[in-house]
């Protein structure tokens, strides 16, 4: 039977949904899939690291994330030591302001968990000695801050794995590799998205951004996330529309213009075609009325 590791068991009972877990060194931990999402930093030894059928050796300064349905473990272990990050995705309240137009944001945390094609170390986040030793202080910030959950640890904690995920991001974004430059146009791609989320982008005007044919662009865009620029645009604009939803009092209406819809029916129908309620329904079973 598949093993899946609950959220209940591995984060604070406060529901805070970020945790710090160091395996120094790691054990033998057989195969298994996450209800949450997990940062990996590789500090010390190698290992085999499996994926289903497909597995590449990890190494000190290997920086990677696992999205929480992905399978994997570790084999044929040699003293390897571990920092991971585990977070919820959905429950992280984070501002990111110009994050997104960071291609190695996308890269790293939307594309690699994904992308199942290109499974060569040499396509992955590799940091150098001092990247590492500067990632792995903040992470140890961010562990001091969850263990001693002081008054406003929350605040605290938070802004330390901010930082993280923004130093990765840059790193990303530095590597050289003709596999991370692949991942970085569609990044590029999906940054110009980002900053152009309430109007319609074309084929062309994307396939530019990233440096590509119109072709070669789907092809590439669908490998990396599994999804059509279109079918992207319409869940991020949805994401929005939740949020807006959950925390304001707007009407349905006008919510649908402000995220990119022009009719307010093709919306609706997109919003219940992902969430599976209307979004009057979705607002009211959240008590907003």
């Amino acid at each position: 039977m598949k093993r899946i590791l609950k959220i209940d068991e591995w984060f604070h009972p406060d529901g805070f949904p970020i945790s710090v877990e160091r395996r120094e060194p790691q054990e033998l931990f057989g195969p298994h899939s996450h209800e949450f999402a997990e940062l990996v930093i590789v500090t010390g030894g190698k290992c085999l690291h499996v994926t289903g059928q497909d597995s590449w050796e990890l190494t000190a300064g290997d920086v990677f994330v696992i999205a929480g349905t992905r399978e994997h473990e570790y084999r044929d272990l040699v003293d390897l030591r571990l920092v991971n990050i585990l977070y919820q995705p959905n429950q992280l309240k984070m501002a990111l302001l110009d994050l997104p137009s960071v291609a190695g944001y996308h890269a790293l945390f939307t594309l690699e968990p994904s992308w199942k094609k290109r499974q060569s170390s040499k396509g992955r986040l590799h940091l150098n000695a001092k990247e590492l030793a500067q990632v792995v202080e903040v992470a140890e910030r961010l562990e001091v801050e969850l263990n001693a959950r002081e008054p406003g640890f929350g605040f605290m904690a938070m802004a330390s794995f901010m930082q993280m995920v923004g130093l990765l991001s840059r790193c990303y974004g530095r590597n050289p590799s003709p596999d991370v430059k692949a991942l970085l146009r569609i990044g590029e791609a999906l940054s110009h998205l980002e900053r152009n989320i309430h109007r319609d982008v074309n084929l062309e005007e994307l396939a530019k951004t990233a440096h590509m044919s119109p072709r070669s662009f789907l092809r590439v865009f669908h490998s990396a996330t599994g999804t059509s620029p279109l079918a992207w645009v319409i869940e991020q604009r949805i994401n929005r529309a939740c949020s807006l939803l959950r925390h304001t009092e707007r009407r349905v209406t006008e919510i649908a213009f402000d995220v990119g819809f022009n009719d307010s029916n093709y919306f609706t129908r997109q919003f219940h075609k992902l969430t599976g309620v209307s979004p009057r329904d979705y607002r009211l079973r959240r008590g907003i009325t």
